[in-house]
C-alpha cells in the first residue's frame, strides 16, 4: 500500500476522533476503513451507561461499511486517547480483531497505528490475531 494512502488514513482516523462519545472512560476511538475498491468509511467509539452496550470504533466502521453493502476491507487506521489527546498507539481490542477476521485476509490486511501521519505502524491481522478463528474453521 502506498505511503500517502496510509497518511490519508491517519489523518482521517485524527480527523474524526472529536466526534467519539466517551463520557465514562473518556478514552476517545477513531477508526478510518479502506474498502479494496477504494471507500473510506468511519467508525467511532460510542459509550453507553450500560457498559455493554457501547460500541468500539472499529467496529463502529465496519457496520457502517457493511450496511452499505463492502465485504472486501484493505486496511484500517486507528488512532484514540484519554479526552481525544493521542499520546501513544491504540490498538484493537480482541472482540475488534475477530470482527476484522470475519471478513478480511489476515495475510493481507493492514492494522495502521500511530500517533499521526509521521508515525504509523503497520500490522497485519495476522501479526496481532495468530492463529486465529475463521469462517474457513466453519467450511466456509
Amino acid at each position: 500500500m502506498d505511503e500517502q494512502v496510509k497518511r490519508m488514513l491517519m489523518r482521517s482516523a485524527m480527523d474524526h476522533l472529536g466526534n467519539a462519545y466517551a463520557p465514562y472512560s473518556g478514552f476517545f476511538v477513531s477508526a478510518a476503513l479502506l474498502t479494496e475498491d477504494g471507500s473510506v468509511f468511519y467508525g467511532v467509539n460510542c459509550e453507553n451507561a450500560s457498559y455493554p452496550s457501547g460500541i468500539c470504533a472499529e467496529r463502529a466502521a465496519f457496520s457502517a461499511a457493511v450496511s452499505a453493502g463492502h465485504r472486501r476491507f484493505a486496511a484500517i487506521a486507528i488512532v484514540g486517547g484519554k479526552q481525544g489527546k493521542i499520546e501513544g498507539i491504540c490498538a484493537p481490542c480482541g472482540i475488534c480483531r475477530q470482527v476484522m477476521r470475519e471478513f478480511c485476509d489476515p495475510a493481507a490486511f493492514l492494522i495502521l497505528l500511530g500517533t499521526g501521519e509521521d508515525d504509523i505502524r503497520e500490522y497485519t491481522l495476522d501479526a496481532l490475531l495468530p492463529e486465529s478463528f475463521g469462517p474457513a474453521n466453519l467450511g466456509r
